[in-house]
């Protein structure tokens, strides 16, 4: 595959997950369910769908493609942990979605999960953080603050809350690619297995609240819920994560990172062209200064000579995480 070619899939990935808090807040209204109920036919419609993608890869690949039980057994720890982040990530950005609205939802949480990432390594594993993290974590620190000065109820019912939604993704998010850090890539378990069995363990942890919550959606629009379910399993999960694990075999961390931002900007598209949300002069440049924190933290990394020893774990963390949709 070519850099092009590598990009064009990451490019598409980040497109699909930028739809997926869209698709949240319709089947809010027309669904009848819940952040965590959502979250849980998410998970359950994308497990299936990846692990028929799995089989297919077992088949292509025999004697190269890595079993789930491996996968398991190679680091039970980090897969429970995984699983627990993944279900804490999605389903905090889903009701962020619910009360700030899909833009500030968005923003908040790619923009602060590489910060907290950034600010977490250095204090939890003695990473330098180098000029272009500290500059990150400054501007992700005052777009943060921007925006919640900013926060007027033009794009959610409760901005507040849902701003600290997001920032509790954030954390699930910044939790998984911490471990991922911490415990490396070595052994069995490889990037594509560790999310699936991942997405199972987040599957069987969502179950439970999903039925206080109340796990069955509203019967008068049943084809049209069921449709968007699926569409939620299976574009912004199983596509997506497909074409993401294939860019990144042609393109470095840092430039899927920076393409990545494709996603909020879809995100932000949605939200003002189907919902109406419109950001004010503080939030928007809080906004910006959110996804600037991004791309330094990607400049550091390109210029960083040991970057290439831990793009592999920043790779599985992101590519776990980042469905904000």
């Amino acid at each position: 595959m070519s850099v092009g070619q590598g990009v064009l899939y990451v490019a598409i990935a980040a497109t699909a997950w930028g739809t997926g808090g869209a698709v949240a807040a319709e089947l809010y209204g027309v669904g009848g369910i819940g952040p965590v109920s959502v979250s849980f036919w998410r998970f359950l419609t994308g497990l299936g769908l990846l692990l028929a993608a799995h089989s297919l890869r077992r088949r292509r690949r025999t004697g190269t493609a890595v079993p789930l039980r491996a996968a398991w057994a190679a680091n039970p720890r980090r897969v429970l942990v995984t699983g627990v982040g993944l279900a804490v990530y999605q389903t905090a950005y889903f009701a962020s979605v619910q009360q700030a609205g899909l833009t500030v939802a968005t923003v908040v949480t790619l923009g602060s999960g590489p910060v907290l990432v950034t600010a977490g390594a250095r204090l939890a594993l003695g990473e330098r953080t180098g000029a272009a993290g500290t500059a990150a974590v400054a501007s992700g620190v005052v777009g943060l603050v921007l925006l919640v000065g900013g926060a007027d109820g033009s794009t959610g019912p409760a901005p507040l809350a849902g701003i600290g939604y997001a920032l509790l993704s954030a954390v699930g998010y910044a939790g998984v690619t911490l471990l991922g850090r911490s415990s490396g890539r070595s052994g069995a378990g490889g990037a594509f297995e560790s999310t699936v069995t991942g997405f199972a363990v987040g599957t069987v942890c969502l179950l439970p609240m999903a039925l206080m919550e109340g796990l069955l959606p509203d019967p008068e629009r049943l084809a049209w819920t069921s449709g968007l379910i699926l569409y939620l399993g299976a574009v912004p999960t199983a596509l997506a994560y497909a074409l993401f694990f294939a860019g990144l075999g042609a393109v470095r961390a840092t430039t899927a990172s920076v393409v990545a931002l494709v996603e909020p900007l879809t995100a932000a598209a949605i939200g003002f062209l189907v919902f109406g949300e419109r950001l004010n002069a503080s939030a928007l440049i809080g906004a910006v200064l959110l996804l600037l924190a991004v791309i330094f933290l990607a400049a550091g990394e390109r210029h960083d000579p040991t970057a290439s020893r831990r793009t592999s774990a920043v790779d599985h963390g992101r590519s776990e995480a980042c469905p904000a949709a």
